[in-house]
């Protein structure tokens, strides 16, 4: 279950992201909105994780699946380009999070 309330956390931060982008600097209100109530949610499941994962290794996979889920979303909603550095980096992060959750001991408490 801590996973499943980490990976909405991620779904929260990255909804709100995405409607940061489409907030164009806060100047469309829906978007605004969205942004702040999706952080909100994103911080409280966030919260609500660090009592099964240590704090590093809960933002670690927070800010690590964000970036993926992020990088996709400008890519395919928004026509960000991704280079080939840009696309090795964003797989060694994803690496990074299989290594901590398939070898490390400190992945929960």
């Amino acid at each position: 279950m801590p996973y499943v309330i980490l990976i909405f956390a991620v779904l929260a931060e990255t909804i709100g992201t995405t409607a940061l982008q489409a907030s164009q600097q806060f100047s469309r209100p829906l978007p605004s909105v969205i942004v702040v109530v999706a952080y909100g949610v994103a911080f409280y499941l966030l919260a609500i994780a660090l009592r099964t994962f240590p704090v590093g290794i809960a933002y670690a996979m927070w800010s690590g699946m964000g970036i993926v889920f992020i990088a996709v979303i400008g890519f395919a909603v928004f026509g960000q380009k991704l280079d080939l550095a840009a696309t090795l980096g964003i797989g060694l992060i994803m690496a990074g999070i299989l290594v901590i959750n398939l070898f490390s001991g400190t992945a929960t408490h």
